[in-house]
């Protein structure tokens, strides 16, 4: 089997340690105006930096898309990666020596086009449900609307999506660069269409981040559309997750309507 170039860009707005595999570029995604932290910024060659507080780690996206030369486009978080290991003894091993490596990677895209992460399980919401519990739902709405109008035969799977209680969440993925550009042509004009129609500086800081947080659930929207055949691969999270804090958050949301205020 002829062994296929992979890159994947680790999105980070801070130093960090970094895994040492060659395939991971650190990318300080939100680089416009910023001071140098020692990375490639997502303000080079063609790219959408400056909006990076409303589109998240989508500037890193944007930036590998139109500048990076791979058969197979990754993304990851500096604080959240992909790992092959299902399970992991973390008090005995480094978990940056569990990160995905280029073999394993590899071996996956032998026979599938995308490896994403074990999907998130909400249990007692759907996607919908928890998304304008947690966030304002008119941002959601809105994004339905602009597939109605612009992207018809993707309503029934932006429905199914929304009915379902699970997801690939995190904007985490490693996909066939010619998917890829599919993908991306889509996802930014639904993207590009619904900054305009709903200005995200009228909302706070953690709320106008909504554009990042809609993309998450587009992802698959547009991988069930169009039957892509991808194999799930565990999430590594590389700092310890506030179960406490995210658990109270979620229950509030839920029974009192309280809307997130910050991440976890």
């Amino acid at each position: 089997m002829e062994k296929k170039e992979v890159k994947i860009i680790v999105a980070t707005h801070k130093k960090y340690r970094m895994p040492n595999e060659k395939i991971y570029i650190p990318v300080h995604v939100g680089k416009k105006n910023k001071e140098d932290i020692g990375y490639i910024g997502d303000d080079t060659g063609d790219n959408i930096s400056e909006k990076n507080p409303y589109y998240c780690e989508l500037t890193g996206l944007y930036w590998a898309w139109k500048n990076i030369k791979a058969d197979y486009i990754g993304l990851v978080h500096y604080r959240r990666g992909l790992t092959y290991k299902r399970k992991i003894n973390l008090k005995k091993r480094d978990k940056f020596e569990c990160v995905l490596k280029d073999e394993e990677i590899q071996e996956i895209i032998s026979d599938v086009d995308v490896i994403l992460p074990q999907k998130r399980r909400y249990f007692i919401e759907t996607i919908y449900s928890h998304y304008v519990h947690t966030l304002h739902g008119e941002t959601l709405d809105e994004t339905r609307r602009i597939i109605e109008d612009k992207y018809l035969d993707y309503l029934e799977s932006f429905d199914k999506v929304m009915n379902r209680t699970s997801a690939h969440m995190f904007n985490i993925f490693i996909m066939k660069k010619s998917l890829l550009n599919q993908y991306c042509t889509w996802l930014f004009s639904i993207l590009e269409e619904l900054e305009k129609r709903i200005d995200p500086s009228q909302y706070d800081t953690f709320h106008a981040r909504y554009l990042g947080r809609i993309s998450e659930i587009l992802l698959d929207v547009w991988i069930n559309k169009n039957d892509i055949k991808y194999q799930e691969v565990p999430v590594l999270n590389l700092e310890r997750t506030k179960w406490a804090k995210k658990i109270y958050a979620f229950i509030s949301a839920k029974i009192t309507n309280k809307k997130y205020s910050g991440s976890f």
